[in-house]
């Protein structure tokens, strides 16, 4: 039988202690090296070598195409609880990602799922009341390291291995690792470093390819008796055969043109369009909104349902890292107590209105009614209750016999009769009151105005709608007496 031992509070695979075998022995307060091979071994450790694949313009377009998705989707700050507190710092925070430009730290910091990680600098101050943030710098990471610790250091020329950083002054995310020892991330950088290579190693034989092939060879025949004068104007007038429109060789040479025997071409574009879409799935997922034609084979489609997961998974990587960085300390230091409110991006595709009322109505009529504010929400624009009809209760009936006609009966007949002759008289006092409901500021008021228009709801509709409908019931049941004793 297993002992009942307290569980180990320690953290004991850390990369803090020196012991990380995959990095061989380093020291855990030092900057720690990328484990990125194509980064190590292709680029010495240096981003740059991903910037210069940025130069290509297949990567430049989609990845442009990938943080403008996110970039065009509306950004919302939501109170972390219910209390006024709560509201109060939501509307806080909201204000302070106005003040810095969201829109462009987001795009600034998006770089970070190219290169592995990204680095925000936020600038603090204080007001007469809070401590406020007028501005977020986006560093370049090339001038930060993470030591063993996952501690993000700054290297300087004093401190090449790094100085470390003072607390709650740095925003930092990494992305794409399968693994928390990877304090650096993999950025599509490393994806695109090879597709972009031999895209630019095909480039370079193609275009030697068309130097070579794209125009006839000029080939020059001399004599065996010919001066060295004589050989160079033969070169000069084969150099000006792809120039001049015509030249002068010496009596007795012979210039031929050299037709290519193959043509390899096809060869050389489809690498290229293979590269272009390798780049394209890899940064993109998928082919569609760079290559496809849209509207054929479902290619909207397609775009619209991977473009999603992309957009709200790079939305989710910047607004999470951001509410526990940033907006957690700006509602602690000015709102203690107050839950963190949450920033996201509203990714999700707006719903077909005609479809939602189709669904609303299917609701409704299995018997669960909405109320004002969902309608308000989903549908927008200003909305109030309908007035309120006065139930119609159905006429009763005999049984009729077999090919009998149905008849109304004497009392329900005068029922509806009554219902009708009091009905004004109802719908104008209920007109009233709600057309002062509506003028009113408060349930006191409301009091007041009722008790001065009490005297003007006089009851002299209603009761002669009572005498009519009385005088009937005495005359109705006189002639059912004098129909029975006869």
């Amino acid at each position: 039988m297993a002992e009942n031992t307290r569980p180990d509070m320690n953290e004991v695979a850390t990369t803090a202690d020196g012991r990380d075998i995959t990095r061989g022995y380093l020291d855990p307060l030092s900057i720690q090296p990328a484990s990125d091979e194509v980064l190590r071994i292709r680029g010495g450790g240096d981003y740059r070598i991903y910037k210069e694949v940025l130069r290509d313009d297949q990567v430049s377009a989609c990845f442009n195409q990938r943080r403008l998705a996110v970039i065009g989707k509306e950004w919302k700050v939501d109170p972390g609880g219910k209390t006024r507190k709560d509201k109060a710092a939501a509307d806080f925070l909201q204000e302070q990602i106005r003040t810095v430009g969201f829109d462009r730290v987001t795009d600034l910091m998006l770089y970070g799922v190219y290169y592995g990680f990204a680095v925000a600098e936020p600038l603090w101050d204080r007001d007469s009341r809070y401590v406020v943030m007028p501005e977020i710098k986006v560093r370049d990471r090339r001038r930060f390291g993470f030591d063993g610790a996952g501690r993000l250091r700054m290297k300087t020329m004093q401190k090449p291995d790094g100085e470390l950083l003072p607390e709650r002054k740095f925003w930092s995310f990494r992305t794409g690792a399968d693994h928390d020892d990877e304090p650096y991330g993999v950025g599509l950088g490393h994806w695109l470093y090879w597709p972009a290579f031999f895209k630019r190693q095909g480039l370079k034989y193609w275009l030697l390819f068309l130097e070579k092939f794209g125009q006839p060879t000029a080939k020059g025949t001399y004599g065996q008796d010919a001066s060295p004068e004589q050989k160079q104007k033969l070169l000069q007038a084969l150099s000006a055969i792809s120039t001049d429109t015509g030249i002068a060789v010496p009596e007795g040479m012979v210039i031929e043109l050299l037709e290519a025997a193959r043509s390899g071409t096809a060869d050389y574009a489809a690498v290229y369009d293979r590269m272009d879409a390798a780049i394209a799935k890899v940064v993109l997922g998928q082919t569609a909104s760079t290559q496809g034609t849209p509207g054929r084979l479902g290619n909207d489609e397609l775009q619209a349902d991977v473009r999603l997961d992309l957009v709200k998974a790079d939305a989710d990587l910047v607004c999470e890292s951001f509410n526990r960085s940033i907006g957690t300390w700006l509602t602690e230091w000015n709102f203690p107590g107050a839950a963190v409110p949450t920033v996201y991006r509203d990714v999700e595709p707006s719903e077909d209105a005609n479809k939602r009322a189709d669904r609303d109505k299917t609701i409704f009529d299995m018997g669960y009614r909405p109320t004002l504010k969902h309608i308000t929400d989903t549908y927008g624009g200003e909305w109030e209750p309908a007035p309120a009809q006065p139930e119609r209760l159905p006429l009763a009936t005999r049984a009729p016999a077999s090919f009998a006609e149905t008849q109304l009966l004497a009392p329900d007949q005068m029922m509806e009769q009554a219902r009708a002759n009091l009905e004004p008289a109802t719908n104008a006092w209920i007109d009233r009151v709600r057309a002062l409901a509506d003028e009113v500021g408060s349930l006191e008021e409301l009091r007041d105005r009722l008790l001065e228009l009490y005297p003007e709801l006089t009851l002299d509709q209603y009761a002669e709608a009572f005498a009519t409908a009385s005088a009937a019931a005495r005359l109705a049941g006189r002639h059912d007496v004098a129909e029975g004793q006869n």
